[in-house]
């Protein structure tokens, strides 16, 4: 383990230099791993572990039939190593649940006979078990209870899998039933990609999960994006000006000096006048949010986010109205403004291909 110093905080980091794919492929030798679900975690973590050596099989509700087709696309082969799920959970030693969240408490009972003594149930998040008195998940004692979350869509992990690199990813145990669980937590982890791993708790990830998605991540980043395209298109800006200056100059500039950096290297690579303003204005934003990120926080503690995502996600008709929803974010001018921008940059048709060749769609992480 590496100890590394977070600002003025230490903790223990697991690399491939301590942990490597060769000690990974020994940990996992004899194990045959299920993945449950061929949805959006599912195809990158069952591809990866592939290609890193280890014996995947995959078991997905063949009424899914696009998932289905997919799972066939990538080389997974009905009767061999694409079942449905209660074969591929008979069959496997290591079961990992990755199926939404708003599905698995459907999913469970099609599981649960088949977790018998000295099987390990793994989770990408924490939901499931921290929640399970919502989901229904009740594992028995006699098995391990693990988790290997990475910070990033199923898009990214395979991505940067086929580029070379690792996706870090957060990890937990929850249940030690066979001495194992942390060797194989840390195999797992090493073979879906990880480039390195951090200790957390299920309750810490999810809550960290939720708040970050609904937040910074995704939902507090197109609420600002809209709210300032919106001021710019009303004060007679174009829609190409109001979305570079609102979207493009971000994702193709900027955010790439944070990330090589951090956020005070990135400021000190902008002219003064910028430097000012955001120095300036910072403070103002952080009071304005503060209150709303209190709210998000205590909601997602509450289980409030949890019971809602179970209600709204489950129903029958969820991916009609979802679908809906996304359409009408699509459709909208700055987005529609975003599309054109895009056909644009040079490097936009490269990228398309690396998206084919890694066999992943644009979709969300859970």
């Amino acid at each position: 383990m590496a100890r590394i110093d977070f600002g003025g905080v230490k903790e223990n980091i697991v690399t491939r230099g301590e942990f490597s794919l060769k000690k990974a492929q020994q940990v996992l030798k004899n194990e045959v791993v299920a993945v449950i679900g061929y949805g959006v975690q599912g195809p990158a973590q069952s591809l990866n572990m592939r290609d890193n050596g280890i014996h995947v099989i995959v078991g997905q509700d063949p009424r899914f039939a696009n998932d289905w087709a997919r799972a066939v696309k990538d080389g997974f082969q009905p009767g061999r190593t694409l079942f449905n799920i209660e074969e591929a959970c008979e069959k496997g030693t290591i079961i990992m649940m990755l199926v939404a969240d708003g599905a698995l408490k459907h999913v469970w009972p099609r599981v649960k006979s088949f977790m018998t003594k000295g099987k390990a149930l793994y989770f990408s998040h924490g939901f499931g078990w921290v929640y399970r008195k919502l989901t229904g998940i009740d594992a028995p004692k006699n098995v391990d209870v693990i988790m290997v979350a990475p910070k990033g869509s199923g898009t990214s992990v395979r991505r940067n899998f086929l580029a070379g690199v690792g996706i870090n990813s957060s990890f937990a145990i929850a249940r030690d039933a066979t001495r194992r669980a942390r060797e194989r937590t840390l195999a797992i982890g090493i073979a879906v990609g990880s480039g390195y791993l951090f200790p957390t708790t299920f309750e810490n990830e999810v809550t960290s999960d939720l708040v970050g998605e609904r937040g910074v991540l995704m939902g507090a980043l197109a609420g600002i994006m809209e709210a300032q395209y919106d001021t710019l298109r009303k004060n007679g800006h174009s829609p190409s000006e109001a979305f570079n200056e609102t979207v493009e100059e971000l994702t193709q500039s900027l955010i790439r000096l944070v990330d090589e950096n951090g956020m005070d290297w990135m400021y000190s690579n902008c002219s003064a006048t910028a430097q000012r303003g955001a120095l300036d204005w910072k403070p103002r934003f952080k009071k304005a949010v503060l209150p709303v990120f209190a709210q998000l926080y205590k909601a997602v503690k509450s289980q409030a986010e949890a019971k809602r995502v179970i209600k709204v996600c489950g129903a029958s008709d969820y991916k009609k109205k979802l679908d809906a929803e996304l359409r009408q974010m699509g459709n909208s001018e700055m987005w529609r403004a975003g599309a054109a921008v895009r056909t644009l940059r040079p490097h936009e048709k490269a990228k398309a291909g690396a998206d084919k060749a890694a066999g992943v769609k644009g979709r969300g992480k859970n």
